[in-house]
């Protein structure tokens, strides 16, 4: 379909936005599709009651209560689940072990260190990890930290990397980047530490199964392929930039599955054209539903955030930066957060057992005060 105006335009979206107007999208795909900018003299986010389901979320998960190193569900649907896990120091010589045959598993280190034993060798990750375990590949953690992972479940597919179109192979993150499994490394450890696994927990269909051994499960010579576990770190990441206009989230997409997206938020120098847009512009996300998870840093389109919270912006829900935040732009020259965000194609289910840490006023953070 071709572009099409009314009224007096601005020709260059999130730039050159009329004084005392809001710009709102309207995009189709997330932000890949048919897309259009309506210029406005109030913002989007002006309620001053929501009463139905397209009510947003925040969620504290400092206050979250886990049950051992049980993890616990957040969201979820056919093709995706996120949950949230502790661990404490590892002590026992003895690994139990866990193979997924349900998901690939996404492990994102929002605090600890330690290392992941596999069959290919030893992963080591730190804060700022994420660790990609293919799908029923076993593995077992010892921890060198108290450890908290956020952990996304792809249902349906593999975990891929993002088209990175014009830019070429080396943008946002380069592959040689990637933490490789270690073979000799797992030996040395195990030889050092003692650390043996004789037991594998299987989860499928949601149900577990035990498997028992005589001698440790880690016991690989030799492999070759391209199937195997990876991690990758937030600094090995080059966050895209226009000092000129605002990119939209898309940019900053890190892992493809079906149905759905993860992308990090990575500090970056903030937009340096005087007319330019400068902080995250109004949107609906009409396609997708949006989960944000706000690592660490200072969340400059937010108030009254912090480190270790977690957002959930339904499809349909206009939003963008809070009244504070917009007034605000222009002071800062740079980003300091840390984000991973979500998108899913199919709606979410928030889990019941979830709601007890829901902080139940955001709804009301765009309010002017």
């Amino acid at each position: 379909m071709h572009q099409y105006s009314q009224g007096k335009n601005h020709t260059q979206g999130h730039k050159g936005i009329p004084a005392g107007h809001f710009e709102e999208e309207h995009g189709r795909k997330g932000f890949y599709g048919q897309v259009s900018h309506l210029i406005k003299p109030e913002a989007p986010t002006r309620w001053t009651n929501i009463d139905g389901p397209l009510r947003p979320h925040l969620y504290d998960l400092v206050p979250l209560k886990y049950e051992g190193n049980r993890w616990k569900r957040l969201f979820f649907n056919n093709e995706v689940a996120m949950h949230s896990v502790f661990n404490e120091v590892t002590t026992a010589k003895q690994l139990k072990s866990f193979r997924n045959t349900d998901a690939e598993t996404l492990y994102f280190c929002h605090t600890g260190s330690g290392s992941v034993l596999t069959e290919y060798g030893l992963l080591i990750f730190k804060v700022g990890s994420y660790i990609n375990i293919p799908k029923s590949l076993q593995h077992a953690f010892v921890f060198d930290a108290p450890t908290q992972f956020i952990v996304i479940e792809s249902k349906s597919s593999q975990y891929r990397e993002p088209d990175r179109g014009m830019v070429g192979k080396n943008a946002f993150y380069d592959l040689a980047s990637l933490g490789k499994p270690d073979l000799e490394a797992l030996h040395q450890l195990k030889r050092a530490k003692g650390y043996e696994s004789l037991i594998i927990e299987v989860k499928r269909l949601e149900t577990m199964t035990t498997f028992t051994y005589d001698k440790c499960v880690y016991d690989t010579v030799s492999w070759k392929g391209d199937f195997f576990p990876y991690t990758l770190h937030i600094d090995d990441m080059m966050p895209m930039m226009s000092h000129r206009v605002h990119l939209p989230p898309s940019a900053h997409t890190t892992f493809v599955a079906n149905g759905f997206v993860v992308c990090t938020f990575l500090p970056r120098l903030i937009e340096t054209d005087e007319d330019a847009l400068k902080v995250p512009f109004y949107h609906q996300n009409i396609d997708y539903d949006e989960v944000l998870f706000y690592h660490a840093g200072n969340f400059f389109s937010r108030d009254n955030l912090h480190s270790n919270m977690i957002s959930f912006h339904p499809a349909g829900f206009p939003h963008g930066p809070h009244p504070k935040a917009f007034a605000a732009q222009g002071t800062k020259t740079f980003t300091d957060e840390v984000a991973v965000m979500v998108d899913t194609y199919n709606p979410l289910n928030i889990d019941p057992g979830f709601e007890s840490v829901e902080v139940k006023s955001y709804w009301e953070s765009w309010k002017q005060k």
